[in-house]
């Protein structure tokens, strides 16, 4: 950590590869940190002097005629002659080196080997190496662009940190909140990440006193279940949001349903959410939302409502369909909030929530006031269009700020030279303000999410507790040992019994309630169905027979076995499962069952272990989720009984490392409980990423 503060807040930084020459990358480099508050080291064998700094022949040339062992060299070279350049930054004591050129791991081959041995000196000499392929990193406070793009050395200093595996994301985020009006604590782009990446990064934000907030851009994600980890310690402290792309991968995961349930951007959503961070879908909503939680949070709470006040009525009608399209709580005032609306607006506007004045009066701070305290109002959204005649917002949600501590958020249109310095403002204020109602609803949506996210993740911890089954599975597992693995987890199965012959089978058939089931036990069919290995509804001895004469026909290579259960009743059929993911770990996911589960893609997903409340929001989640809850006339299931379920699941693959695939299908549930009917298990090595 103490090489990454030298790197990622340098009191000196040398550029190797600085040029006097305007077309190179080298001069842009220098150019662009010519304002940088420390001490600044142009590093070319062929220069005395560049841009009125005087150059060294190498690092540690530097190192000896000025005694500066530099914090941070930034290499503007090829890539073939870093290597030799990071030998001589670890003689000259550097603690960080940022390498802005490509050719490496991401051409395969021998950039690959020529970006692992970078990583390799860089370990030894205790230097942390940010990209290569980066476009670097940005630090207003000192003025510190280290990085290229024209135009970054105005970047303000602020609260706002962005982290970006994309060196054009991170650029494209710090510009867009630089448009706002917001200042930027740190920018980094990641590039290759071949040392410093973003678990690094957010536990140096997290440690940062002049972070608020930190936007964060993912695509794939190399240790999945180490970033969970660290967002969970973060985000109680600071919030994060996240922008990452890919809705449309849902690829094959594992041999059976699960896994086909379960995408990557699937896995990657829920570690986000699950681990308190707001997800957007654009740049543009990050830099909103990102902005406004810089300058103010909702306590964490399980529903926390907003208060809607509008000067219009079509624009709060807008913002109150957005919102609660976003599951945003939008609740009606209580009735003494009501009281006093009214004896503040003529009778045809509309008042439980939102308030529509009907163009700003002088009411309007008193009318703000009300919903600021009514009980039910976590935060309140303000929009008025651009009307100083009528009202002055700024002087308005000033007041209104210091008579409150809830959240407020502002929204106008208006020319851009009149609306302007309301907005710069309300911002300077700690009041985010924004142009347009799509926009002010998006960042009230952003805090609402965030207090409840902050509340699950507080909810969330999970007990330890010890293995309920014996670590060493001997895998693969037939549906008779997955079954009891299962049971030993608490989840219900039939009552059944292994049958290595027809007469243990005819036994067993005397001895359980009719009707019953058999199958073929073996492990070389992951679906029994479709080869006609499942035989329902068995009231007699011989249909029994006949049964297991079907099952005789399947061809199989090794031993064959039946298994004689007694039939469940009837319910809610169900998928349950758990697949390890080579990044994140466990995940555990839940859906429709039956035939139609792939078709249907309606699944719920979260990492393992988890708790019953993080359980039972999967089932929230749930398009199906009215037919859990009764439909015409049918009862409601027994949430709960899945609930546990669920966390069982992502147990068992936590306690048994081996295992690498979980199936209930199906799963059915009533008002009295679950039973698993059937349960498929696979070793970790057959399961493919």
């Amino acid at each position: 950590m103490s090489s990454l503060t030298r790197l990622l807040d340098p009191g000196s930084i040398a550029v190797v590869g600085a040029s006097a020459s305007p077309g190179k990358a080298g001069y842009q480099a220098l150019r662009t940190l010519a304002g940088f508050h420390g001490t600044l080291l142009p590093i070319n064998p062929n220069a005395a002097e560049i841009l009125g700094f005087k150059a060294n022949p190498s690092l540690t040339s530097a190192r000896n005629t000025t005694g500066i062992a530099p914090d941070l060299a930034i290499l503007v070279i090829p890539a073939a002659a870093c290597l030799d350049a990071v030998r001589d930054a670890a003689q000259a004591g550097c603690g960080g080196v940022l390498i802005v050129s490509g050719g490496f791991a991401e051409t395969g081959g021998e950039g690959a080997r020529l970006q692992a041995d970078i990583a390799h000196l860089c370990r030894d000499a205790g230097i942390r190496l940010l990209g290569p392929n980066t476009s670097g990193f940005i630090r207003p406070r000192t003025a510190c662009a280290a990085s290229f793009a024209p135009g970054i050395e105005q970047f303000r200093d602020g609260g706002v940190a962005v982290v970006a595996q994309s060196g054009g994301v991170n650029l494209t985020l710090a510009f867009l909140v630089h448009r706002l009006g917001v200042g930027l604590s740190l920018a980094v782009g990641l590039g290759n990440a071949a040392d410093v990446d973003v678990a690094d990064v957010l536990e140096y934000l997290a440690a940062d006193s002049r972070t608020k907030a930190i936007a964060l851009h993912l695509e794939g994600v190399r240790e999945g279940r180490r970033v969970y980890e660290t967002l969970r310690r973060v985000t109680p402290l600071k919030p994060v949001v996240a922008v990452t792309p890919g809705r449309a991968d849902i690829g094959v995961f594992a041999r059976s349903h699960t896994g086909n349930l379960i995408g990557a951007y699937d896995r990657k959503i829920a570690a986000l959410r699950q681990a308190g961070v707001v997800v957007v879908e654009t740049t543009d909503e990050a830099a909103d939302a990102v902005s406004a939680l810089a300058h103010t949070r909702i306590a964490p709470a399980s529903d926390p409502g907003l208060g809607v006040l509008t000067g219009q009525a079509g624009p709060g009608l807008l913002m109150v369909d957005r919102l609660r399209a976003g599951g945003v709580r939008v609740p009606e005032f209580n009735a003494a909030t009501l009281k006093r609306i009214e004896s503040l607006l003529p009778p045809m506007t509309f008042m439980r929530n939102p308030v529509d004045t009907g163009r700003p009066s002088p009411t309007f701070p008193a009318v703000l006031r009300a919903i600021a305290e009514d009980a039910g109002v976590d935060a309140i959204a303000v929009f008025a269009l651009d009307e100083p005649a009528a009202v002055d917002p700024a002087a308005v949600l000033s007041a209104a700020k210091r008579d409150t501590s809830k959240p407020m958020l502002f929204g106008t249109v208006g020319l851009h030279e009149s609306i302007a310095p309301t907005v710069e403002h309300l911002w300077t204020a700690g009041i985010p303000a924004y142009t347009s109602p799509e926009r002010l609803a998006s960042a009230a949506r952003a805090l609402v999410e965030d207090a409840r996210l902050a509340a699950r993740v507080a909810r969330g911890r999970v007990e330890e507790a010890p293995p309920r089954f014996p670590a060493a599975l001997e895998l693969p597992l037939h549906e008779a040992t997955a079954k009891a693995l299962v049971s030993a987890y608490g989840i219900p199965t039939p009552r059944g019994v292994v049958c290595r012959t027809e007469a243990d089978a005819v036994s067993a058939f005397a001895a359980l309630r009719k009707p019953v089931v058999a199958k073929i036990l073996t492990t070389e069919i992951v679906h029994k169905t479709e080869v006609g290995g499942v035989r329902l509804g068995i009231d007699t001895e011989a249909d029994l027979r006949s049964a297991l004469a079907a099952l005789d026909a399947i061809p199989l290579t090794g031993e064959r076995a039946y298994l004689v259960e007694e039939m469940a009743p009837r319910g809610m059929e169900l998928i349950a499962g758990a697949v390890r993911d080579p990044s994140f770990g466990p995940v555990v996911m839940v859906g429709l069952g039956g035939t139609a589960a792939e078709a249907l893609q309606d699944t719920a997903v979260r990492l393992g272990p988890l708790g019953e409340a993080e359980a039972l929001e999967m089932l929230d989640e749930l398009h199906a989720r009215r037919l859990l809850e009764g439909w015409r006339g049918a009862p409601p299931v027994d949430r709960n009984a899945i609930a546990r379920t669920l966390v069982a699941l992502g147990r068992i693959l936590l306690d048994h490392p081996s295992l690498g695939d979980i199936e209930l299908n199906p799963l059915v549930a009533d008002a009295d409980g679950v039973i698993a009917l059937d349960a498929l298990a696979a070793a970790a090595q057959d399961v493919a990423p």
